[in-house]
């Protein structure tokens, strides 16, 4: 087996440990959501998950992870194997398709963007309470 077969078994593996990673993920967060899954850290005042609500965002973070192994599966068959100008070109518009893909999810996961902090749990008592001494 010479370095371009190698590369290319590789890429296949990980394009299929992602596409199994979002199958495995659909399959086995419809039982935890029935089970009532909750995120561990919640927003202070922010209400329990239903059942849709925690499937969306479970099945959100098994999207996320498999588009990040079939990232690095074109990545690793683009550069190693094929590295020519018309490959680089496909590879960064599917990068960037991908990308757009995982920020929308991340948004629609957690309810901000991954550059922003995750809001303290004491910054919302305080935000309130800035607010009714204002408008007080």
């Amino acid at each position: 087996m010479d370095f371009q077969q190698l590369i290319e078994t590789v890429g296949r593996f990980m394009d299929f440990a992602g596409v199994a990673v979002m199958v495995i993920g659909a399959l086995v967060s419809i039982p935890m959501a029935l089970r009532g899954y909750q995120p561990r850290r919640m927003p202070a005042g922010s209400e329990k998950l239903t059942v849709y609500r925690a499937y969306r965002q479970l099945l959100g973070r098994s999207i996320l992870l498999g588009l990040e192994l079939l990232v690095a599966a074109d990545i690793i068959r683009t550069v190693a194997v094929t590295p020519t100008f018309e490959s680089v070109g496909v590879l960064a518009i599917i990068v960037l398709i991908r990308t757009f893909l995982s920020f929308s999810l991340e948004l629609e996961i957690t309810g901000r963007w991954p550059w922003q902090k995750e809001p303290s749990e004491g910054s919302s008592d305080r935000a309130e309470a800035s607010s009714a001494v204002t408008s007080s």
